[in-house]
């Protein structure tokens, strides 16, 4: 059966879809630059001598499909009791009430303060009420600062409402005066130009120079792992930042590492292939094939294959980047092993799970 329409109706058509078409692009405007705005305003709050900075959408996180898996297959920890009365006592679940969060770390010789933002809802009331019970007040100003006691340690954690839906929180003790510091615009411009790459990543950190990543990369790897070599040559470069892009039901690893110094990036960028080119042979010899997983290690030698290492001129830097892929095949070969279900047949890839170099990423 064919409709006719008249020439007006037509147009009373044509005219309803271009109004819902620019309705519904207004609104998703709407909501990015929102979104937009917020990230830019937990960033901008950010100290500029940090030594690192951390910014995670948690919302976003919270929804996403890869998360939901990650959780799902992860081992449940048992609930705290010093939390599950926070909970009971303030409603405030981090899981579910946490919205937008933004950590600078400083570093100063062996130890490591905080400062952070976070955004989310929270009942004020209650939570001033059990910090006033449990620590002390005092104000500062326009401002209520609040210091609690940590569950470890001698230490306290000084927090304060800068509105309803955001806190901010340190272990440091002077809070006010970092709230109120005045920042050079150009002490943020570097800052900025890298939290700006990484827009399109719900969740990031960018690291300075001076963070000594080398050392920690040293101190933290297992023996097998350690690469005095490469923990050198991070200690060489000017930034580095990690960033995590959902797609679909996988998570995009994009890391990259800045020097002034083209010959530093170009030994950084052999030493890399020849560490995965190394790991894969690892993986293939033949005491490693008895004594590891055929699925873990056949998940491990996927991911190996897929991390394409790439140059970049950037002007003032030379960069080296490395992509990769986490797939739910990834995960459910690493929670197989951990489970220790070394009898289990080798999982097949579900599809869409075979992991292929991408290149590119954050502009």
């Amino acid at each position: 059966m064919q409709i006719r329409l008249s020439k007006r109706e037509w147009i009373a058509v044509t005219v309803g879809s271009l109004l819902g078409a620019a309705t519904a692009l207004f609104i998703h405007q709407q909501y990015n630059r929102s979104d937009s705005s917020t990230r830019g305003d937990l960033l901008g709050m950010m100290p500029p001598d940090a030594s690192a900075v951390v910014f995670a959408d948690v919302a976003v996180l919270r929804n996403a499909p890869f998360v939901r898996q990650l959780f799902a297959w992860a081992p449940e920890p048992q609930p705290d009791e010093d939390y599950t009365q926070f909970l009971k006592e303030t409603n405030f679940n981090y899981e579910r009430d946490l919205d937008h969060l933004a950590i600078a770390f400083k570093k100063a010789g062996r130890e490591s303060t905080f400062f952070a933002v976070a955004d989310g809802r929270f009942d004020r009331q209650r939570i001033s009420a059990l910090a006033a019970k449990s620590g002390s007040v005092e104000r500062r100003g326009s401002r209520e600062i609040f210091a609690v006691g940590e569950n470890r340690g001698g230490g306290k954690i000084n927090f304060t409402f800068l509105s309803d839906s955001r806190m901010a929180l340190s272990d440091r003790n002077d809070l006010g005066q970092i709230l109120s510091a005045r920042k050079r615009s150009d002490d943020m411009m570097e800052w900025h130009a890298r939290f700006e790459r990484l827009a399109g990543s719900p969740i990031f950190a960018v690291i300075r120079q001076g963070a000594a990543p080398g050392e920690t990369l040293s101190e933290q790897a297992p023996g097998g792992l350690a690469s005095p070599e490469l923990s050198a040559m991070l200690d060489q470069l000017q930034w580095i930042t990690l960033a995590g892009k959902l797609e679909s039901d996988r998570l995009r690893v994009v890391t990259e590492g800045e020097s002034t110094s083209e010959e530093t990036t170009r030994r950084l960028a052999d030493l890399l292939n020849g560490v995965f080119a190394l790991a894969q042979a690892g993986l293939n010899d033949a005491r490693t094939r008895q004594q590891l997983d055929p699925s873990l290690r056949e998940a491990y030698l996927a991911l190996l294959k897929s991390a394409d290492v790439t140059k970049l001129d950037r002007g003032d830097t030379q960069s080296v980047r490395v992509v990769f892929e986490i797939t739910p095949g990834f995960l459910e070969a690493v929670r197989r092993s951990s489970l220790g279900s070394t009898s289990a047949a080798p999982a097949k890839p579900a599809a869409g799970d075979t992991l292929h170099p991408k290149k590119g990423g954050h502009s």
